[in-house]
């Protein structure tokens, strides 16, 4: 079934065609990849589904009740709640449903009239069958789950919201809308402030989601793993791929070489047929016009073939030492970095040797980016201490972009430190990095993210270092860009230290792998695949030891909650119990009294009939006595 269509979408600011003629459809249950160059229109189309922006034609289908969550760029959640509260915000009918099942309860066991208590064994049926249905027995291990999963600790489940950082802010957006499971998911870049952790549970949640979801994505890795379809949108025009990315790129670069052959062929044949009506037409004779005009009738019914369309720009360019370094590149011994109550590492030692390409990974805040920072001179270490060899030169690339001066134009940024060559030369080297005309002049403060770094490369590039330190340099960067920048990478001639959240990115680059957790290190010597293997089997280990042990604490949690449900049904049989005591004590009332009328002492059947009843109703009283004291003592009432 269909849930969404857009159907020749065209979009424009001023002159600047966006979107034109964007038509695609998304099946009920489909994963589809939103993939384009930064600026091609991506983020629009999302606000264009979701009624933020109105497009200029075209329409957008969606289906009947249908229930969108979208997930923009950077936006975070804003409350003054604690993230626990925050995040029971979805579940709040089922949280008063509980109330209102314990409240029935409550009531049940205290109620004697049989009419007013059936009608609440009723409700409550009616309402225990729902509230299980909808999960009301696992919302709060959901809660657990999902806030877990990108990252949050149980300690910090009581935090303020509007106390926490524009990343965490942005993570609890993320678990807040998996919570509330829409039926259609518009994620645009939600890996943004994730760890490599969070982003593997994230795409693991998302691959076993029953719903539909359309994602923004730079990070190949996380769109081959969650996505079939794949929705490009390039020079405004936008074409559908029933694959996920990598398929997408393969069948791309195979259908656009098909094309340009095809057109090449065409462009042939033509020169050869015009070539031919030429000469003809140079000969002048009867026939020879007639045959010109022949070919020429052909020439006009041809079916033109198309040559395939320009590739969006991409940055172009080389790294290059400008001297070789010598075999001993680094070496750290027992380094240590604390904050006031925080240990991030203690007594880390490594060494880096020439041409190694060594990527540091672990979690959210254990220390990479600080480690990096102390390497490059910009913070201190507490203890312990490192030594360059000899002949480095170093280069630095920082993710927050803090070494570029605001103040500064691109071409006075670029310029600066590079004074020995020309205004020419800085141009040529500027237009690599897709900075052309009077783009050179703005200032570095109105730049995007993604321009920011593609300054920050070109700086690097003319550093001539030899020793590369990379905080998480893909930040920003559209796919086209980190596609130029592995390559420009993957051909260095110098050694690479880097951080990197970009699974891809590392798979490509890494030639060694250091994992930094709890202060400490562990030092993989291969690339990311190895790494990966050894983190597997480590896992695998840990799961083994779990399955053979069932913790006390779990077998706690699964009798209370066994115990809950054994005397909720206890409660319940002690009422109907209690019921039919009443029944029966009644009918006995009722009947001792028919047999005292005059009438029934005469009727000798009656009073036969009446006696056996009697009989048979004070032998179901007295084992109903003892079946209510059984219950009773079972529920904690026998006094």
């Amino acid at each position: 079934m269909i849930i969404l269509s857009c159907n020749n979408i065209n979009f424009s600011y001023g002159t600047d065609i966006i979107l034109d003629n964007v038509s695609f459809r998304l099946q009920q249950g489909e994963k589809a990849g939103l993939v384009g160059v930064n600026g091609a229109g991506k983020s629009t189309l999302f606000k264009i589904i979701t009624g933020q922006l109105k497009q200029d034609s075209g329409d957008v289908f969606i289906s009947r009740d249908l229930r969108i969550g979208y997930l923009e760029q950077s936006s975070g959640l804003e409350s003054d709640n604690t993230i626990w509260d925050e995040m029971l915000i979805p579940f709040l009918p089922l949280i008063s449903a509980e109330k209102r099942l314990k409240q029935l309860e409550t009531d049940m066991s205290g109620e004697k009239d049989e009419t007013r208590l059936d009608s609440m064994m009723k409700e409550y049926d009616r309402l225990l069958e729902r509230f299980s249905r909808e999960g009301g027995y696992e919302y709060n291990s959901r809660i657990r789950g999902v806030l877990k999963g990108l990252g949050f600790d149980e300690s910090q489940f009581c935090l303020r919201i509007k106390a926490l950082s524009g990343g965490q802010k942005t993570r609890l957006a993320l678990a807040r809308l998996l919570l509330e499971e829409p039926d259609l998911l518009l994620l645009d870049e939600p890996t943004n402030h994730l760890d490599i952790s969070a982003i593997e549970w994230l795409e693991d949640f998302l691959k076993n989601y029953r719903k539909s979801l359309i994602v923004i994505s730079h990070d190949r890795y996380f769109l081959d793993t969650v996505t079939t379809k794949t929705i490009e949108i390039e020079n405004s025009k936008c074409t559908t791929y029933e694959k996920n990315y990598s398929g997408y790129a393969e069948q791309k670069a195979r259908d656009r070489e098909i094309q340009q052959k095809h057109y090449e062929q065409q462009q042939r044949e033509i020169a050869r047929i015009e070539a031919f009506i030429e000469k003809q037409r140079q000969w002048n004779r009867e026939r020879n016009i007639i045959a010109a005009e022949s070919r020429q009738k052909a020439l006009d019914r041809m079916e033109k073939i198309e040559a395939p369309d320009k590739l969006p720009e991409s940055i172009n360019f080389r790294l290059q030492s400008s001297r070789a370094s010598g075999n001993d590149v680094l070496s750290v011994n027992s380094l240590s970095k604390s904050y006031p109550g925080r240990e991030l590492f203690r007594d880390i030692s490594f060494e880096v040797k020439k041409s190694e390409r060594v990527f540091i990974v672990g979690p959210n805040g254990c220390g990479k980016s600080t480690l990096l920072k102390i390497l490059a001179g910009k913070l201190r270490q507490d203890s312990g201490s490192f030594r360059y060899g000899h002949n480095i030169i170093l280069g630095y690339y920082d993710q927050e972009l803090e070494e570029l001066d605001e103040k500064n134009t691109v071409l006075e940024e670029v310029w600066n430190g590079n004074d020995r060559l020309t205004h020419t030369q800085i141009r040529n080297v500027l237009a690599q990095f897709l900075f052309t005309g009077d783009d050179v002049y703005k200032s570095i403060s109105v730049l995007s993210g993604g321009e920011k770094s593609r300054v920050a490369l070109a700086k690097l590039m003319l550093s001539g270092a030899n020793l590369l330190i990379l905080d998480e340099p893909t930040n920003h960067l559209d796919i086209n860009s980190r596609e130029a920048l592995e390559e420009a990478l993957l051909s260095y001639d110098g050694t690479i230290i880097a951080v990197s959240h970009d699974r891809y990115f590392m798979r490509k680059l890494a030639t060694r792998v250091i994992e930094m957790a709890s202060g400490s290190i562990a030092d993989y010597g291969g690339g990311y695949a190895f790494y990966l293997e050894h983190r597997r089997a480590a896992a695998s280990d840990q799961a083994a030891d779990r399955q053979k042990t069932v913790t006390a604490s779990k077998l706690e949690h699964l009798e209370s909650k066994e115990e809950r449900a054994r005397k909720r049904k206890l409660k319940k049989m002690l009422a109907e119990c209690e019921g039919e005591i009443n029944r029966t004590e009644a009918r006995l009332a009722a009947i001792s009294e028919e047999m005292s009328r005059e009438d029934a002492l005469s009727d000798h059947v009656l009073l036969a009939a009446l006696h056996s009843e009697q009989t048979e109703l004070e032998r179901r009283l007295e084992e109903l006595y003892r079946q209510w004291a059984d219950l009773a003592e079972q529920c904690g009432e026998g006094d």
